[in-house]
């Protein structure tokens, strides 16, 4: 099993592992690359290389045992050993993934959040206490966390990011729109909803668009048979 994988199959894993979860087809004994190819519609050859990375490997004919399968992705996810997290920013957004219980089940487990705004401070969301920001570096030193969640406005971001960087954080989840510099041994996650409603929106104006064209088509198919049935009654 090759431990060093592109970040591509590594954004990759926690789909298959969802599916794995999730889908009706998925709760047979065993499993082929090609059924989670088709259901994810995926690559196939590109499924075989990411499940090799990190699997022992499926069997010719009989494919993958669905709970080793499971049990392995979430392995070398490190779903098995849950990591502890931190977020800056307890407004909506942030208050929203403090209270996102699921989290645990991805192997996340926040342990605090911070913020500048004193009214916040030394309160709670969804279990979880709000500290100043000045304490980021104890807390990450101290419970020897890794991985952070920005969820603060744009404008505030960088410096947030490097407040992270100096406590430790070499993991970051970014849900401010703007690009962050950070060294290279620093993987950082960006979570533009607004960019991603934009090109879900784009698809959808695309796939309308071709249904009306294929629809016109259709329509004018029809019109030109009955103009030419018409004909052929004159002549």
């Amino acid at each position: 099993m090759n431990q060093s994988i592109s970040k591509q199959t590594l954004q990759r894993l926690p789909l298959y592992l969802n599916y794995l979860k999730t889908s009706p087809l998925s709760r047979s004994a065993n499993i082929s690359a090609t059924i989670i190819s088709d259901e994810l519609r995926l690559n196939q050859v590109q499924v075989r290389k990411d499940l090799a990375a990190v699997t022992s490997g499926g069997r010719p004919k009989t494919g993958y045992v669905v709970n080793d399968l499971i049990a392995e992705i979430e392995h070398f996810l490190g779903y098995d050993n849950v990591n502890s997290a931190v977020i800056v920013g307890s407004g909506r957004l942030g208050t929203a993934l403090m209270c996102y219980d699921s989290f645990k089940d991805y192997g996340i487990d926040i342990v605090a959040a911070f913020d500048v705004n004193e009214d916040l401070i030394g309160t709670s969301r969804g279990g979880k206490t709000i500290l100043a920001v000045d304490k980021l570096k104890n807390l990450c030193t101290r419970m020897n966390v890794h991985i952070g969640v920005i969820a603060v406005p744009k404008e505030a971001a960088q410096s947030v990011c490097d407040k992270m960087i100096d406590s430790g954080i070499r993991a970051i989840c970014n849900f401010a729109p703007v690009h962050l510099n950070v060294p290279n041994n620093v993987l950082i996650q960006n979570e533009n909803m607004a960019a991603s409603l934009a090109v879900l929106s784009k698809h959808f104006a695309q796939k309308m668009h071709e249904s009306s064209a294929k629809k016109e088509g259709s329509q004018n198919a029809r019109i030109y048979k009955i103009q030419k049935i018409k004909l052929q009654k004159l002549l």
